[in-house]
């Protein structure tokens, strides 16, 4: 593993079987913000990106063992991996583009490159990444993207009311933790709270959606205290 100078590195597992590319590869990004991890095969690189969290996949088409485009569609269509991957191939036709990105590629580099634009390319992917990442509350098997307030449950979407809506933004962004009725009432009410437990009825509708279609429950209650939204709770 090579490190990069500086904070907040960039991790990047580079898949590529010709090492003396690997090696300029290394020498260049090194200068920079990356953590570099390297695979030379396809199986080899499957196994990283299983059990390894990086920021950016560079994959080269042509690779032993298992083939760039095979990669890319295992990645996202078995393992359900967003990580963004950079393909690199010396195939330059149209034809060949479109068959990365039909496979789940998220950009395109033509052999032989300028280490320059692989480094421009891989900033690029990573604040584009990092940006989705930001907006993308996830508990278990549910999302709410924060920036188009669509959220999903086992790839099924979910429609809410506006209040349902604010109020699993907060118990998503707590999560675990216990959010407070007082706070869920002052989310809704501000100070000026409706009588009666209008609280329970809302939180009832959001159980509704989100938990009744599935089997097993996401939102909990805590007695006497609030309630929270976590995976496996006894």
């Amino acid at each position: 593993m090579v490190h990069a100078l500086g904070a907040a590195p960039i991790r990047v597992l580079i898949v590529e079987d010709n090492r003396d590319i690997c090696e300029n590869i290394a020498a260049y990004l090194e200068k920079h913000r990356y953590v570099m991890d390297f695979a030379y095969d396809g199986v080899s690189a499957m196994h990283l990106a299983l059990t390894n969290r990086f920021d950016v996949i560079v994959l080269d088409l042509m690779l032993p063992r298992m083939d760039g485009l095979s990669f890319c569609q295992k990645l996202r269509a078995d393992a359900a991996v967003e990580t963004p991957v950079l393909m690199l191939t010396a195939r330059d036709t149209l034809d060949d583009k479109l068959k990365g990105f039909e496979a789940g590629a998220d950009d395109y580099l033509v052999k032989p490159f300028a280490l320059q634009e692989l480094h421009a390319r891989l900033q690029a992917l990573y604040k584009r990444s990092h940006g989705k990442t930001a907006n993308l509350l996830t508990v278990g098997d549910l999302t709410m993207n924060r920036s188009t307030l669509e959220v999903h449950r086992a790839g099924r979407q979910i429609d809410l009311t506006p209040a349902g809506m604010r109020l699993l933004q907060r118990l998503m962004e707590t999560a675990p933790s216990v959010v407070a009725r007082d706070d869920l009432e002052t989310l809704l009410w501000a100070d000026e709270r409706p009588d009666g437990d209008a609280l329970r009825s809302h939180m009832y509708k959001l159980r509704q959606a989100i938990d009744r279609p599935f089997d097993s429950p996401l939102i909990h209650t805590v007695h006497r205290i609030g309630y929270r939204i976590a995976e496996d709770v006894q």
